[in-house]
Parts: C-alpha cells; structure tokens; sequence
C-alpha cells in the first residue's frame, strides 16, 4: 500500500477534528485559510467566540505529544492569518480564541484527540 501523502494526512486529519468540533456544537467557517505564507487549518465558530485552530496528527508519541508540534513561530503564522481573516470578514468586534486540536492515531486503533482550548495568546 503506497504511503499517504503529507496533504492527504492532513485532511484526514483535519476532516477528524472538523467531526470532532461539529459534534461539540462548532460550527465550521473556513478550512485550509491562506493569508500570503500563513495558514489556519480551520475556522470555526461556537456562540459569538471564533476559534482559530491548529490541527495536528501524529502515530506515535516517540517524539512528543501532536500538541508539542506546535511552535512559537507556527504560533505567528496562525496570528498572521487570524488577523487577515479579521480584517476581509470585519468580525473586529467578535471575541477570538485559538486552539490547538491534537490527533495521536495509531495503527489499527481509534483516533485519540485532545482539544486545547485557548492554547495561546
């Protein structure tokens, strides 16, 4: 069996967590949001508050937990990009928050996924 792709893991990924949150009551904006060289994996909205979410997907915890893969300068990106989506949506008056949604999944096993919420300022 050929080995996925990064961009198919990712949607696969992202795909998981858009369950995840849809089933807790988000409501999902945007996926895959590109500001220049910033992205935000998805947008989603759940009472008046936006979450700005990092999605990542690992098989193994060998080198850490899905949620320590996300970086100061990830971290950035992320503002980047919320900041762009803020100013095209004119959303300046909605409150924001950003999380980080952790996929460990392991051969043969289900998905286990962790949601940080308001992970970073």
């Amino acid at each position: 069996m050929a080995k996925k792709s990064n961009r198919a893991r990712g949607d696969e990924a992202e795909d998981l967590a858009c369950d995840y949150l849809i089933e807790k009551g988000y409501r999902i904006l945007e996926r895959n949001y590109y500001a220049g060289h910033s992205e935000v994996d998805i947008i989603a909205q759940i009472g008046e508050i936006v979450v700005f979410i990092e999605v990542k997907m690992r098989s193994s915890t060998g080198f850490g937990t899905p949620i320590e893969f996300v970086n100061e300068a990830k971290m950035e990106h992320i503002y980047h990009a919320a900041e762009y989506w803020t100013q095209q949506t004119k959303r300046f008056d909605a409150p924001q928050r950003f999380d980080v949604i952790g996929i460990l999944k392991k051969k043969g096993q289900p998905p286990k996924i962790t949601h940080l919420q308001d992970a970073y300022r």
